[in-house]
């Protein structure tokens, strides 16, 4: 009879806990400053060095040693 009980009240446990949680977030942690944080300073953006690609086989191509190495 436990064997049945246990996975049938599992969800009811999880949302629970899901329940407590949210009630001790907002009773118990604190609560947010009033000010808003200034945001931080963003670093200026700076590109990196374009890479070159190498150049793909076309489709039709057969596939060959000389093909294959490059």
């Amino acid at each position: 009879m436990y064997v049945l009980i246990v996975p049938a009240s599992v969800p009811f446990v999880l949302l629970a806990t899901v329940m407590g949680l949210s009630w001790w977030e907002d009773r118990i942690l604190p609560a947010a400053p009033a000010e808003p944080v200034a945001p931080p300073a963003k670093a200026p953006f700076v590109p990196a060095a374009l890479v070159l690609l190498a150049e793909l086989p076309r489709v039709d191509t057969t596939l060959t040693r000389e093909v294959a190495g490059r």
